[in-house]
This record gives C-alpha cells, structure tokens and sequence, in this order.
C-alpha cells in the first residue's frame, strides 16, 4: 500500500489516479503514524519550496520523512516534491530541505551561456538522457516526459540517474538509495511516466517482500 502525503500543497488526484491506472493500492494521508504502515511513500509537491517545507514542519512530517527514509522505506518525490529531498533552496531566499540527498534547489537564469533569453517556467515535453543505473529506469529506453518547474536541482552527478536540456542540464531522475525523485509528472507522462512509477512500485514490492 503507497502512502501519498498530504501537506497540503500536492497534486494527490492526479497522483493517486496514476496509481490507479497500474492496479497499485495507496491512500492519502497527513497522519506520520498513518504514513508509517505503508510500504512506499510518495511526496507530491507543487508551489513553494519554503512554504512547503513550513507545512511539512506543522505537521511533524519532515521529520517522519526523515526517519522513514534511514529505516529503509522508499520515498518517491515528484516535481516539487523531489525538490524538497535536497539540502536546501534559493527560493524566497534560503530555506532548509530534508536533506536526503546532497544539493541544492536553484531558479533557471532565463539566460543562456551564448546570451539568449529562453523561457521560466520550464514547461513541456523533454526527453530523457539516462545517466546511471537505476532500478527505476531498468528495462526502459529513454522518451519524453512533462515538466513544469522554474527552479532544479543542482547535484553531484552521481545522484543524477537522468537528465534532461532545458539551456542548462536539468537533473530529472534522481537517486541515493532508497530515495527517489522526479522532476517531471510522471502521472501526466503517458506510457514512459507509467513505466517508470511501475518500476518504483517494483521495487517497493521488492523490499516488501524481503
């Protein structure tokens, strides 16, 4: 059963009816004890990363995040909610992540390095560079996928488990461990976005099992 958190800035429809689609069980909650009994968790996530992380505070769920993560339990975040697995933010000035994963969330510049203007918000269909192995990419060949972000992440390479280009190299897929995040909506991706949360659902059942 996937636990999905509701802090009240997620799109939780979309991604419970995602799982849905794949025949997986879940069920919202904004109860840590709650969110404890399940055998994965996913963060969804969209509007400000300060205000996110002030809700996910209020409620006591950084902190379950936190230790659901050390115990071993996978966490998916997608689109903002990958963003908050990072050490911090430049969002509304400096503001403090969950510290999953090593790095930091930046705005895109608007500017090229050659000094063409390009968009902000980033929105639409990329493809997907595979970087390094992942189960959650295994058995799969690269497509497009649908972003709609204004800030990335900026990481080690070796969390980056896909990328895409939008002027600069766009972190998509990111992973240390038994943690996970997607900048895209993989719920809102079509076949490719399905594959890949049926892979992380794979190995939720994996661990489920062992």
């Amino acid at each position: 059963m996937i636990g999905i958190v509701d802090y009240g800035m997620g799109n939780l429809f979309s991604v419970s009816k995602g799982l849905e689609r794949l025949g997986a069980d879940s069920f919202i909650s904004d109860d840590p004890e709650e969110l404890s009994e399940a055998t994965g968790i996913i963060l969804p996530g969209v509007g400000s990363f300060r205000d996110a992380m002030s809700l996910l505070k209020k409620q006591g769920l950084d902190e379950f995040l936190q230790r659901y993560a050390a115990g071993g339990g996978y966490i998916l975040g997608i689109c903002l909610g990958m963003q908050l697995l990072f050490d911090e933010s430049e969002e509304n000035g400096p503001a403090r992540g969950l510290s999953l994963i090593p790095g930091k969330i930046i705005r895109f510049q608007g500017i090229d390095a050659s000094g063409d203007v390009y968009k902000v918000p980033h929105m639409g269909w990329n493809r997907l560079e595979f970087k390094h192995a992942s189960p959650v990419t295994a058995g799969l060949e690269a497509d497009h996928v649908y972003f709609v972000h204004s800030y990335y992440a900026d990481t080690d390479d070796a969390y980056i488990a896909a990328s895409t280009t939008y002027a600069v190299e766009v972190p998509a897929i990111v992973a240390k461990g038994n943690v996970l995040g997607m900048q895209f909506h993989p719920e809102k991706s079509g076949q490719m976005g399905m594959s890949l949360l049926r892979n992380y659902l794979s190995l939720v059942e994996g661990k489920e099992k062992s």
